[in-house]
């Protein structure tokens, strides 16, 4: 029986390929980028003529407008509010891609801006407070609050969703 091929060590041609590939397949960050290729370098080796550089690779790639951080910081962030998810949840996620604080401005004021519909969803999804189909009991009052902070969302709007009667209509407070 013919066990695994194992695929020949990277060269600076099948690098590039490799991380083409990836960019053209996933939505990625230069961080999440660097990682993979990193990943790739261990796992197969190197057999190029020169010295792997996938840190260069991954700037070439930025400079020709495959990869865009602060493109892929908006898109992440709006795609976790969508879900429901908060501000330091969508934080943390940003973070792990690798995101630069510069990157992040304009997605976290966005992130800011719709932290109450990011709530509602949440809230919506879970079944919590308006949503719920009786008053929650003590114990399941915790685990809802629980589950809003680990969703990101912050005590005092947690609380204030998971307080509210069901059926109540809920109104963003200004200021």
């Amino acid at each position: 029986m013919a066990g695994k091929r194992i695929p020949p060590p990277l060269d600076e041609e099948s690098l590039r390929e490799l991380a083409l590939r990836h960019v053209a397949r996933f939505a990625t960050s230069r961080g999440k980028l660097l990682a993979y290729l990193r990943r790739k370098l261990r796992e197969r080796g190197w057999g190029g003529e020169r010295e792997a550089d996938p840190e260069a690779l991954v700037a070439r790639f930025v400079e020709l407008g495959y990869i865009d951080d602060a493109a892929f910081a908006m898109m992440k962030s709006a795609a976790l509010g969508r879900r429901g998810y908060g501000g330091r949840r969508v934080d943390e996620a940003l973070r792990a891609a690798g995101i630069a604080e510069e990157d992040r401005t304009q997605a976290d004021a966005q992130t800011a801006s719709d932290a109450w519909t990011a709530a509602d969803r949440f809230a919506r999804r879970k079944r919590i407070g308006p949503y719920a189909a009786a008053p929650l009991d003590p114990k399941q009052r915790e685990k809802a609050i629980a589950a809003f902070l680990r969703a990101g969302h912050g005590y005092a709007l947690a609380r204030r969703w998971v307080d509210a009667a069901p059926g109540q209509a809920m109104e963003e407070e200004e200021g």
